[in-house]
């Protein structure tokens, strides 16, 4: 296993672990109560890797910024914003909260079915299931790890059975290259591309193409001790 790799999981149990002493001490309720950016943000290293906590303290899994940025540009179109997301979470109802509609696309099944009730409060969600097709030659791939000998070909051209414009899409999935270039043409006027972790090199030929107007949000993200990017992207 890849060292990076046993770090982010070491990281992720500790965290863990030290949830049950900060509950049983009453340091979660006490973070909550207090409020603020600071209490906030190490309220929400308690939630890493726990969706159904994201979604109770309403955190998008974005730079601060980011999260700050679409709320506003959300909140210009009076709560009725079209929105098409890649790659399903907590970020799914943080969006629904925001907006008139929301169509989520997520690959994995397992995790479909895990997030399904949870998004039930929110009729103006709607969660699709579109895996990846086994290929020897995939047409779309992804560079997770384990993602080797997978098509996303469906899953990037999932947006093409939603009707209209959108005023914001949503790419923190797999195979993001491609989900943004599809994306793209779909926007409505003066619509937005959010890419998350915008600073990985395989992005680079998004984040630097000169015929998109890009913003690169560089900063604190919740449930992590280290700055991450989210850009948001527009045609010229």
């Amino acid at each position: 296993m890849p060292l990076q790799q046993v770090l982010e999981d070491a990281y992720v149990a500790g965290w863990r672990a030290a949830r049950s002493g900060a509950v049983r001490t009453g340091l979660l309720a006490w973070l909550e109560a207090r409020g603020g950016h600071v209490a906030g943000h190490v309220r929400s290293l308690f939630a890493i890797h726990d969706v159904a906590d994201r979604v109770d303290l309403d955190l998008a899994w974005w730079t601060y910024d980011a999260v700050a940025a679409v709320d506003e540009h959300l909140a210009a179109r009076g709560g009725e914003a079209r929105v098409f997301e890649y790659g399903a979470g907590a970020s799914t109802a943080w969006l629904a909260r925001r907006s008139g509609s929301v169509t989520s696309v997520e690959h994995d099944a397992g995790f479909a079915e895990f997030l399904a009730p949870l998004l039930t409060a929110y009729p103006n969600t709607t969660l699709r299931l579109v895996p990846a097709a086994p290929s020897q030659r995939p047409a779309v791939g992804s560079r997770r790890r384990g993602h080797a000998g997978l098509d996303f070909s469906d899953y990037v051209t999932a947006i093409d059975a939603v009707e209209g414009e959108f005023d914001l899409v949503v790419v923190d999935g797999r195979a993001r290259v491609a989900c943004v270039r599809a994306a793209l043409p779909r926007l409505a006027p003066d619509g937005v591309v959010l890419l998350d972790n915008a600073d990985r090199d395989e992005y680079a030929t998004v984040v630097g193409d000169p015929s998109l107007q890009v913003r690169v949000l560089r900063g604190a993200t919740p449930c992590l001790p280290y700055p991450t990017s989210t850009a948001l992207l527009r045609p010229r």
